[in-house]
């Protein structure tokens, strides 16, 4: 079943590495010197995709991760750093791109962020490989089906800001796997008992 619901979705580590691979790539485009127009669509973009990022986490991640290995250090601060880039994101959003604040801001966001994925990707993910081999693919289409829900109130904003901030070609092919995964999403669904769990 895994196997098959990878054809469908990227099983759970690697979705959460494109998303921080995304992430890194905005932040990278982040320029003091670019129009406010588009400062302010980057970050914004990069709020909204942190945000949904930490959910799905805390939704699916790393209840499945803590199931299998139960007490961690490194777990246990997985959601104190996400409530710290949080309350990065609602100062951000109470700023305009012309405040002082908004670059440092920003780029306190950017610190606390690649602290996190620095601990995700060489002590989470790789645990999470090694003891939940046989759910990566199930989590992976979990999680699929989840973003698609979260993004779906925001499909305009996204659409907007990723137009604004990444190339023509970017957002196209962005655009395009997320119609994809919609339609596939919409007919499939697995038929496992932790398929059943994780649909609750």
């Amino acid at each position: 079943m895994s196997s098959s619901l990878d054809t469908v979705s990227p099983n759970i580590t690697t979705m959460i590495r494109m998303d921080h691979s995304h992430v890194l790539a905005a932040f990278r485009r982040f320029k003091p010197h670019a129009s406010l127009g588009k400062k302010h669509a980057l970050v914004a973009n990069v709020c909204l995709a942190l945000e949904i990022h930490a959910q799905l986490e805390e939704e699916i991640f790393y209840p499945a991760l803590r199931e299998a290995i139960g007490a961690d250090e490194m777990l246990d601060k997985s959601v104190p750093e996400h409530d710290e880039m949080r309350d990065l994101i609602g100062q951000l959003r109470a700023l305009e791109p012309d405040d002082p604040l908004f670059d440092s801001t920003f780029r306190a966001l950017i610190r606390t962020v690649l602290h996190h994925v620095a601990d995700e990707e060489t002590m989470l993910l790789p645990k999470a490989e090694e003891v939940l081999q046989g759910e990566l693919g199930l989590l992976g289409w979990q999680m699929t089906k989840r973003r698609m829900e979260l993004l779906g109130p925001h499909a305009a904003e996204v659409a907007a800001t990723t137009a604004r901030t990444f190339p023509v070609g970017s957002a196209a092919v962005m655009a395009g796997i997320a119609t994809i995964g919609w339609l596939l999403l919409r007919d499939h669904r697995p038929r496992s008992s932790l398929a059943s769990r994780l649909s609750r």
